[in-house]
């Protein structure tokens, strides 16, 4: 019965996008992060990104994370200042013990921008912070 399934929810997992310094071109580069804030390592971490709007599509993209440890993060892609304007999603999909979960994260148009600069967890860097 479906009722008897039961499909865990994904907690202390984000994904943010941080401003940070390009070192060598000393640009002001928008950044993709996946964020592990739990005590547990996350195996085979899949994400599928794309930007879309009702007109505009971006290609998806695929990122694979073999293994992300414990309250650690990794850098997912570099975000060209164009997509900001679109919707951004992430679909990631990781393993958590012998559990697979999954979890959608999106960034409506728009929201990334200087004024929804917040501290990110684990980082100590200003950013976007979707849960």
């Amino acid at each position: 019965m479906k009722k008897d399934i039961h499909i865990p929810e994904v907690k202390d997992v984000f994904v943010a996008v941080v401003q940070e310094q390009h070192p060598e071109y000393k640009t002001d580069d928008w950044n993709a992060y996946i964020i592990n804030n739990k005590d547990v390592d996350l195996d085979t971490v899949l994400i599928v990104s794309k930007g879309y709007s009702e007109d505009k599509m971006t290609p998806v993209m695929r990122h694979t994370i073999k293994l992300l440890p414990a309250r650690s993060y990794a850098k997912i892609e570099f975000m060209q200042n164009d997509v900001l304007q679109l919707n951004n999603e992430f679909k990631v999909t990781f393993f958590e013990g012998n559990a697979m979960l999954d979890k959608t994260y999106v960034f409506r148009k728009n929201t990334i921008n200087i004024n929804a600069l917040q501290t990110i967890p684990l980082m100590q860097l200003k950013g976007v912070l979707v849960k």
